[in-house]
């Protein structure tokens, strides 16, 4: 099997987009921005699949900035996905300045989002699904999880905003992640209800803790042009880990890599000619997983929110298999196209679509509905509560402004000396000058377990909370990594060498100046906690609390630890 990927196409998709049928806008008013030439992606052969994953919740366009540090350990140092700044577009050989490298990192993202301006929003996803289903009939569209979390108006109504506009937009086929924080009742109400067989939600490594028994159904064939074509859902494998195991208590996760193999092996007797796995497993974890289990044509994977211009082509004992991953916040739409003849594929061709708001025309029944479920809610979501006074961004391996704002808030409301928040990936950007409102502290905090917490810690347990963390992170073996980035630190100093083995990456611990004594207890203040039946107060209304007092917003300079052993790498900026 062989891709055709030229840089003339790839720049072509990535250049501009227009949606067939519907008027467009040829340049940003007041700006330079042309969005000349198309989303015309070419049909190409039978079988065409589309995918979008960790939207988290965002019905509306935004901004997001890519992060400027991500990095590769082990086999995946200085490799896509773990490539920021220059070195992704040299990678990718994307022209500086252009909107793809907009699109794709966080080059000059001020100038770049003023310049061409918002991106996703479910209206927007909307009318270019309908573009992609108008030239490919029988495309089937793969939602990769991610859905149901990260605004007010999903957490308000748990998840139904989203599950009324993912069934408009004609979702085929899901797995999940964050859907699980809803609750175990809640995912399979909605299933039994709301999708009622209009679509299939699947995951071959979630089973019953008693038995053994499939909680989802592992895989579901569609026949798309006459091909039959298996897709296998692949959940999140760490869920009881990485959040709370109480709203999901029967049931056990895992990445189950023989029993995938066994499904896949079913699924081609069952007459399936192509076969992708819907993962969210995250991309590391998934290139690992395409080297040792065969049979697999695609994995169109999620989790990390890593937007992947281009498949990565693995090599294993059944031939080869795509991975891919298709970004995150509905800012991408992944187009994977596959000829088939004489019952296998023979070709292929991929596209990374970004949703540009402004080159887009909303599609108006899906603009209809975000308008009528964020109606009760739009008075609260506007509230003004500060100015931002800097770039206020998350996404990266160590924190971001909007993590320090939100620290800052916890040490200053909880009088703490040190304060922890979760390495989410998730949570939209903004830019000097804009309103912070309460939606905006909601797309960054919006969970099912917000409670704040402050607790006794020695420097000892400080320490050993980091290690552990790290090691998740930047552990050489990818199934050994189980999601997030690197715990926001609030108050406290560090160095980090994520290339030293367990144990011995945290160094140089240091409050006020003064290094961390072992022995002594210091007050602690974090969200998030995964035990059940912790009480506090919920983190937005910490930090709103606090937003309130400031006029405008700085940061008081992320906190990002002192980077050891990390020298020219490709995922630093």
């Amino acid at each position: 099997m062989s891709g055709t990927f030229s840089r003339r196409e790839f720049l072509q998709v990535m250049a501009a987009a227009v949606v067939s049928g519907l008027p467009i806008t040829n340049s940003r008013a007041g700006t330079d921005a042309s969005w000349d030439g198309l989303y015309d992606v070419p049909r190409f052969g039978q079988v065409h699949l589309l995918h979008f994953t960790d939207c988290h919740a965002q019905l509306n366009p935004i901004l997001f900035r890519e992060p400027s540090v991500n990095l590769g350990v082990g086999e995946a140092r200085n490799r896509p996905p773990h490539l920021v700044g220059d070195a992704l577009l040299r990678s990718y050989g994307i022209k500086k300045g252009s909107p793809e490298a907009y699109a794709l990192s966080c080059l000059d993202f001020e100038e770049a989002s003023a310049r061409f301006g918002r991106v996703g929003g479910f209206a927007h996803l909307s009318s270019l699904v309908k573009r992609m289903k108008a030239t490919r009939p029988g495309a089937l569209l793969l939602d990769g999880g991610d859905t149901w979390q990260g605004s007010a108006t999903a957490m308000w109504t748990q998840g139904q905003d989203m599950v009324d506009a993912c069934r408009l937009m004609g979702v085929d086929v899901m797995t999940g992640h964050w859907e699980f924080t809803l609750g175990s009742d809640r995912v399979e109400k909605i299933i039994s209800s709301d999708f009622n067989n209009a679509l299939d939600f699947v995951a071959h490594n979630v089973r019953t803790q008693d038995f053994g028994d499939p909680v989802f159904p592992p895989y579901v064939i569609r026949q798309i042009n006459g091909v039959p074509t298996a897709v296998i859902g692949q959940a999140f494998p760490y869920t009881p880990i990485a959040n709370p195991a109480h709203f999901t208590p029967n049931w056990a996760f895992g990445i189950q890599e023989e029993n995938l193999q066994k499904v896949v092996t079913e699924a081609r007797k069952q007459g399936a000619v192509v076969v992708v796995l819907l993962s969210h497993n995250g991309m590391d974890v998934d290139l690992k997983l395409a080297s040792r289990v065969s049979g697999i044509d695609a994995i169109l994977g999620g989790h990390t929110h890593d937007a992947v211009a281009r498949p990565i082509e693995v090599k294993n004992a059944g031939g080869v298999t795509l991975v891919t991953n298709a970004g995150s916040n509905g800012k991408f739409l992944g187009v994977l196209d596959f000829s088939v003849a004489n019952g296998r594929p023979t070709g292929w061709k991929y596209r990374l679509l970004p949703v540009f708001a402004d080159a887009i025309t909303p599609d108006p029944e899906m603009a209809a509905l975000i308008a009528r479920v964020r109606a009760p809610f739009a008075e609260k979501l506007g509230q003004r509560l500060a100015v931002a006074g800097e770039t206020l961004y998350r996404r990266g391996n160590f924190n971001g402004t909007f993590d320090q704002v939100v620290l800052d808030a916890l040490l200053t409301e909880k009088n703490a000396e040190i304060a922890f928040s979760p390495g989410f990936r998730w949570g939209t950007s903004l830019t000097a000058g804009m309103a912070i409102t309460l939606e905006d502290v909601m797309n960054q905090t919006a969970i099912s377990y917000p409670q704040t917490t402050l607790t006794d810690m020695t420097g000892e347990r400080v320490k050993a909370v980091l290690e552990d963390v790290a090691d998740n992170l930047f552990n050489p073996d990818p199934y050994l990594q189980q999601g997030g980035d690197m715990v926001r630190v609030g108050g406290l100093s560090y160095a980090i060498a994520p290339f030293e083995k367990v144990g011995n990456r945290i160094q140089d611990l240091r409050l006020n100046g003064k290094r961390l004594d072992a022995t002594k207890t210091y007050k602690v203040a974090g969200w998030a906690p995964v035990a059940a039946n912790v009480e506090g107060e919920p983190i937005w209304e910490v930090v709103s609390r606090w937003l309130k007092d400031q006029k405008e917003v700085v940061a008081r300079g992320a906190q990002s630890p002192r980077l050891i052993g990390v020298t020219d790498n490709a995922g630093l900026l």
